[in-house]
């Protein structure tokens, strides 16, 4: 790929690296400054803008661009302003210049989760609005906070609010796939994190001591890794295997002890566990009680977050919103892949009040480095996503009525 040089760098992505340059990283982001620029977009395409404050400080920016039939259920196009944080030593540029280097690439936080995808929403919406298209449904997006740490103050509250209630979502699109040009997301793993806490006799480091909390976590870390072990082994045996088709397990976190020379009275290990849609939850519950209660008295668990059951995405062609998003992927020779995303997204939070919801993300030909250093995207597969995304809200847009939304 290669790229022009700056005096003839696309407006698109002048706006793309605009965008980037609001910091709005964890834990404390500049929304002020984001929700500032979304106003800006939407009095400049003519697009209404509402601002719903769902908690003390986090607010929904919603754009809307109304239909020719207000009666159809409308197309959510949502995407999250938060970022992640960064190690700025790490990266060979400032994660917040937007910086582009001479073959094309942008390095920002937040090229590929996902202000790359806000602003192609932005841009196939002014596109089409410029060239006087109208679609019969309507077409809000939806740019919320907090994501990147719950959504607990941002889509969880929202979509709990009449505002939500209000904008009437038949089917939404939000943050897929990043590494190819073939993935649609109908579903999410589940994710709660887990704390282990094991409570056992202290001491003096010099003694043999019994029944102490680190013996007694370290058989429930054994359990747990074992688990892991063989979930791992599932997936690389089977090649038709995908990661969200497995639970995901990885140990984040290890806390206790007050010095070298004193056994702990207690102990903790904390879990990001990825649960597949497929698992019983409940019986999965069972299984973490189980293994702490192997483990001997006084070892227990809480969840960071109580899960709540995934739904599922429709991918069968016979349904009008996947006939719609693969028929479009079909024309512009994009070969799809359904599968369940490994990671959670906002997404879940719509599933749950039974919104269908996909996630997609056009980033072909692309190195996978959201969370990490130097995260960066080519200007050229930022701009063939407008091209995309211009297409399918085309389509989206103009499915006719369902019979269940007659």
């Amino acid at each position: 790929m290669t790229s022009k040089g700056t005096e003839s760098e696309h407006p698109s992505v002048t706006l793309f690296r605009q965008y980037l340059r609001i910091c709005t990283v964890q834990p404390k982001p500049d929304y002020g400054a984001a929700i500032a620029f979304l106003e800006e977009r939407a009095l400049l395409m003519g697009l209404s803008c509402q601002n719903v404050e769902v908690a003390p400080g986090y607010v929904v920016t919603v754009l809307t661009w109304p239909g020719t039939n207000s009666a159809l259920p409308s197309i959510l196009l949502n995407s999250h302003t938060d970022v992640v944080p960064v190690f700025k030593e790490q990266w060979s540029h400032d994660p917040f210049e937007a910086f582009k280097d001479p073959e094309g690439y942008i390095y920002a936080r937040g090229t590929q989760d996902m202000k790359s995808v806000s602003i192609q929403y932005l841009e196939a919406v002014r596109r089409l609005k410029g060239a006087g298209h109208r679609f019969p449904r309507t077409i809000h997006m939806t740019f919320v906070p907090d994501e990147e740490v719950g959504g607990h103050k941002g889509m969880e509250l929202f979509v709990k609010r009449p505002e939500f209630q209000a904008l009437r979502a038949g089917f939404t699109l939000d943050e897929g796939a990043w590494d190819v040009e073939k993935t649609g997301h109908y579903s999410s793993h589940c994710s709660p994190g887990v704390r282990v806490t094991s409570t056992g006799k202290p001491g003096h480091g010099s003694r043999f001591i019994e029944d102490t909390a680190v013996e007694k976590l370290h058989k429930v870390m054994s359990s747990i890794l074992a688990f892991r072990e063989k979930e791992k082994q599932r997936l690389q045996a089977n090649p038709h295997l995908k990661e969200g088709a497995v639970t995901s397990v990885n140990l984040t976190k290890l806390e206790g002890g007050v010095a070298y020379n004193v056994v702990p009275a207690a102990m903790s290990a904390s879990f990001d566990i990825r649960v597949a849609p497929d698992v019983d939850l409940k019986a999965f519950e069972e299984q973490l009680q189980s293994w702490c209660r192997e483990a001997g008295e006084g070892v227990t668990f809480e969840f960071a977050q109580k899960w709540t059951e995934p739904r599922m995405t429709c991918t069968d062609d016979s349904d009008p919103w996947w006939a719609a998003f693969s028929g479009v992927c079909k024309d512009m020779n994009l070969t799809l892949e359904p599968e369940i995303f490994p990671a959670a997204t906002d997404s879940r939070y719509i599933r749950a009040v039974g919104i269908p919801a996909l996630g997609f993300s056009p980033m072909n030909q692309t190195p996978v480095l959201l969370h990490d250093h130097n995260e960066r995207l080519h200007e050229a597969v930022f701009l063939r996503g407008i091209d995309i995304y211009t297409r399918l809200l085309s389509a989206l847009a103009s499915v006719p009525a369902l019979p269940s939304e007659n």
